[in-house]
């Protein structure tokens, strides 16, 4: 059900996801990371589109699983995105990377807010998630097989249930939160964009964290690129605020 919106609200939203909406408002990097982009950093700058859909199983995210020849991050679960090309803005970027990616009709996508910009210090990446609706969903597919190897619609209730929940440790020793998804709920998805969704999602009061959640192995073809975390001291106060 959807009704009128507030004053400063964006809309044309469903009821569902007006939490999404207002904890776009007031979310911070300190919430989202360790790393924000340093002064002196001159990063790549990039956006991914963090699309919330409503399919037949219920409200869902619209995620991508990489291919798994690529050179960098073989195998790992995102959301569409990439950098952005000269004159863009990131939600232009985050759009046209989806239609390059899969296929998404732009015309049907509401984007509603954009989160802090996060920084991945392995690569120098600055990357804005652009939040949006798909209020009028098509079908999307692989459209660059180059790119990626499969196209999955994720219900929030299989991110939010415990059983699909893990932990991972990536090559380098870091810990991440991870999710099992797809039909037989074998795909990992961990890394940076199962940080986003978890830590917005615990934000929401959506999510509890679960530190003890299982651990699991990544696949071969998943470590085959292996950037080790360079030596940066993180810069925000995430640790601080979770131990609150």
């Amino acid at each position: 059900m959807t009704t009128g919106p507030a004053p400063g609200q964006h809309p044309g939203l469903p009821d569902w996801l007006r939490p999404v909406e207002e904890a776009a408002r007031t979310i911070t990097v300190h919430e989202l990371t360790r790393f924000m982009p340093p002064e002196d950093a001159d990063p790549r700058v990039g956006a991914v589109l963090m699309l919330f859909g409503e399919g037949p199983d219920g409200p869902d995210l619209l995620l991508t699983e990489r291919s798994h020849t690529m050179r960098s991050h073989p195998g790992q679960v995102s959301f569409p995105g990439g950098s952005l090309d000269p004159g863009e803005t990131v939600r232009e970027a985050a759009l046209r990377e989806a239609w390059e990616e899969v296929g998404l009709d732009g015309s049907g996508v509401e984007v509603f807010a954009e989160l802090p910009p996060l920084w991945l210090p392995p690569s120098n990446f600055a990357v804005t998630p652009v939040l949006a609706w798909w209020r009028e969903p098509g079908a999307v597919s692989v459209v660059s097989p180059d790119e990626v190897h499969a196209v999955y619609r994720v219900p929030l209730s299989e991110l939010q249930d415990p059983a699909h929940r893990i932990t991972v440790r990536g090559p380098s020793g870091w810990v991440s939160p991870g999710f099992l998804i797809g039909e037989e709920h074998d795909v990992i998805l961990w890394g940076f964009t199962a940080g986003i969704i978890s830590r917005l999602f615990e934000h929401l009061g959506w999510l509890e964290d679960l530190p003890d959640a299982p651990e699991r192995d990544l696949p071969d073809y998943m470590l085959k690129w292996d950037r080790r975390l360079p030596d940066v001291v993180p810069n925000t106060e995430f640790e601080q605020r979770r131990r609150r």
